[in-house]
């Protein structure tokens, strides 16, 4: 009797061929924080939240190497670390900024410091944030920030926006802009869109879109082929706060 021997040969199917959508590849970040709790806490946020953790480091220049080694979507990074933890995090901040552009930057800071979030977001319009420790705790916040920054937009803290717009508003031709212009502007700084700010705000999206071309024009931001005029808007004032400083 003559036993029949079957051979199987595997076949890869892709996505594309079963009709399924690929699944998205999960944005990859470098992380630098130099405390064990929330440094490990963030590890399991973001991975929880579907980001890829290619490595978490306690100290600036550690960051740097692993920055330059793995070349992330987007890193998160603390203003203060070892070893004299006063600027260490947002000067490497700086440099990834400078040596890679294309690499999304979020910073997050204790407490409001004016001079480093100017400093930041000053000459880069895309792909940069600023958020106080404390907005970690609203994760669904948090999480929605750090994908609208790796996307390319920027997410800076209200209270950030606040005090450097309270700065801002007596420079011209900031101070231009009516007490809800400004307001606007504020709301556009931390990253929402017209609809947000109109929500937010409880007016119609139609006087949002007047305030924000008010805005434009007293700001003498014409139209341009790469319309980033709503972050430039900002710039404006970071830029005309940091030369008080």
């Amino acid at each position: 009797m003559t036993r029949q021997t079957t051979t199987t040969t595997a076949v890869n199917v892709s996505p594309a061929q079963t009709g399924e959508p690929a699944t998205p590849a999960r944005l990859r970040v470098v992380l630098a924080e130099d405390s064990v709790l929330l440094r490990e806490g963030l590890v399991r946020l973001l991975t929880d939240g579907g980001f890829d953790v290619v490595d978490a480091v306690a100290d600036a220049e550690t960051f740097l190497r692993s920055v330059a080694a793995h070349r992330p979507d987007v890193v998160v990074v603390d203003v203060r670390m070892p070893p004299t933890f006063t600027d260490e995090g947002v000067r490497a901040a700086l440099v990834v900024r400078e040596q890679f552009p294309q690499i999304a930057v979020l910073v997050l800071s204790q407490y409001v410091e004016e001079n480093y979030a100017t400093e930041l977001v000053a000459g880069r319009s895309r792909g940069v944030g600023y958020l106080l420790k404390d907005r970690v705790a609203d994760v669904r916040e948090f999480l929605e920030a750090l994908r609208r920054v790796a996307a390319g937009g920027t997410a800076l803290d209200p209270e950030v926006v606040s005090q450097l717009l309270s700065r801002a508003r007596r420079k011209d031709p900031l101070e231009r802009l009516t007490p809800r212009e400004s307001e606007v502007l504020g709301l556009m700084a931390e990253g929402r869109t017209n609809t947000a700010i109109a929500a937010a705000l409880v007016v119609t999206e139609g006087a949002v879109e007047k305030h924000v071309s008010s805005i434009f024009a007293k700001l003498d931001l014409p139209p341009t082929d790469h319309d980033h005029r709503r972050v430039l808007a900002v710039l404006r004032w970071l830029e005309s706060s940091e030369s008080e400083t």
